[in-house]
């Protein structure tokens, strides 16, 4: 098997490891009428209501999960939901109702978004202290999920992201500020919710899975407050950069006597539980398994790898350069989310392009492509491949996962006399693995625990 098809492999691997429909529907189970989900009991005879409710780029799996587990049963006329997903992922369900809520490829909220979200909030609100709620959340959530807060518009929250995300702010000061600005996140969606048991599960898409910042943490109640996004705004020097409405809204609330008691209007359920139930980790180590047993040795640089895309990719082919002493097989597994930042120019000597001439791609082609630009003899590719791909099947505003390169990949780029340092410059990487045949393409997974990467050495 070449190498390539290898990479593939132990990609593919990974992302069933994490497949969202049987991580969920695991979760769920029947003993002595007694309905389990996750570590919450709940007798059949008391169980009024089954609301699933939830966002994510993985929700469509996750609910055919719950489905999966609860329609062959007694329980299931009880069950209904509205879940927000990509528009690409929507799919007939019996009982829960899958939302189109953005288009594909499109990582932030739109009106569709809006009204869902607004549908979800209808919902919790409706339910009562016998009913039980299911909350499924994943990557993509906070976008998926999405209701301003007042005095403040859609197009208002999309000005503060943009700047943020142009910013290079890792996902963490992301969520902080949209936390802030939002109806469902930090706790929200809890605190509206009047279900006398909540259960929440979770796959992770970020960096030590915690449970606050994905999905802008709608079923956590943050210890962040206004003061804290001011001053994430006020440390990037973005101020100046957003509209003034947002500002405001920021500074009254900073300043409002009972901002430390936001939802004490309405009760928590009784029972609350929140469980990771997928994770990158597990990807993986699944990952692993799959190199061994093809012959791999395996180096796991984890799943806490984040830094700029540009640099893990010139240090994760460095990395298999250095491999080529040990005359063996070689598999590095990297796991994690590294940025891209629109707001600086591309080091190294490369040719500088300014934050307007940026062109169209995601971190995972750009990691790939900076591979590409720091090692473009042919010869340094010989037996090694690089693969670098979102989980999701999405990776930034684009239909591809990622990008893959390999000693065929830099021999096309070379015959065509194209020149990569001037895309990475403009971090126009989509275009450039499409000229060259370069593009990882899986389309949606219906998972997502952030990036995967796959590099291959063979001596």
């Amino acid at each position: 098997m070449p190498l390539r098809d290898d990479a593939i492999s132990i990609w593919n691997a990974g992302i069933a490891a994490v497949d969202s429909a049987k991580c969920v529907a695991q979760q769920i189970r029947f003993e002595h009428q007694q309905l389990w989900i996750a570590d919450a009991q709940i007798p059949l005879s008391t169980a009024s209501r089954i609301e699933v409710i939830g966002a994510g780029k993985a929700g469509a799996g996750m609910a055919n999960g719950v489905e999966s587990a609860l329609m062959s049963n007694d329980i299931a006329y009880r069950l209904s939901g509205w879940v927000n997903v990509p528009a690409d992922c929507v799919r007939p369900l019996t009982r829960i109702h899958l939302h189109a809520a953005r288009p594909a490829g499109l990582n932030e909220p739109t009106q569709e978004v809006v009204r869902g979200t607004q549908e979800i909030l209808r919902r919790v609100h409706s339910l009562s202290d016998a009913d039980v709620c299911i909350v499924l959340l994943s990557g993509g959530a906070s976008a998926l999920l999405c209701s301003p807060a007042t005095g403040v518009s859609l197009d208002d929250k999309l000005s503060v992201t943009r700047a943020l995300a142009g910013n290079g702010a890792p996902i963490q000061e992301l969520n902080l500020v949209r936390t802030q600005l939002s109806q469902v996140k930090g706790g929200r969606l809890t605190a509206a919710c009047r279900a006398g048991t909540l259960v929440a599960l979770i796959i992770s898409d970020v960096i030590g899975d915690p449970l606050d910042v994905i999905g802008s943490g709608p079923t956590i109640s943050g210890v962040s407050r206004a003061a804290d996004a001011l001053q994430v705004l006020r440390d990037r020097e973005l101020l100046g950069q957003i509209p003034a409405s947002v500002v405001e809204y920021l500074e009254r609330q900073a300043a409002a006597i009972h901002t430390s008691e936001p939802h004490s209007e309405f009760s928590q359920p009784r029972l609350m539980i929140n469980r990771i139930v997928a994770s990158n980790a597990i990807a993986i180590d699944a990952a692993a398994a799959k190199a061994r047993k093809l012959g791999y040795e395996v180096r796991s640089l984890g799943s806490a790898n984040a830094g700029e895309a540009a640099n893990e990719g010139r240090q994760l082919m460095g990395r298999l350069l250095a491999t080529r002493t040990d005359h063996h097989r070689v598999c590095i597994l990297s796991g994690g989310e590294p940025t891209v930042n629109l707001s600086v120019r591309v080091a190294r000597g490369d040719t500088a392009a300014p934050k307007s001439s940026a062109g169209r791609g995601g971190r995972n082609q750009e990691l790939v492509l900076a591979a590409v630009t720091a090692y473009k003899d042919a010869t340094e590719w010989k037996n090694i491949v690089l693969l670098s791909g979102g989980t999701d099947g999405e990776d930034g505003p684009t239909d591809a996962a990622g990008a893959i390169a390999d000693e065929a990949l830099i021999a096309r780029i070379i015959a065509s006399g194209i020149n990569p340092d001037s895309y990475l410059a403009r971090h126009d990487s989509y275009t450039f693995f499409a000229t060259v045949n370069g593009l990882f393409k899986t389309g949606p997974t219906h998972t997502n625990v952030m990036d995967l990467r796959v590099g291959l050495s063979f001596t």
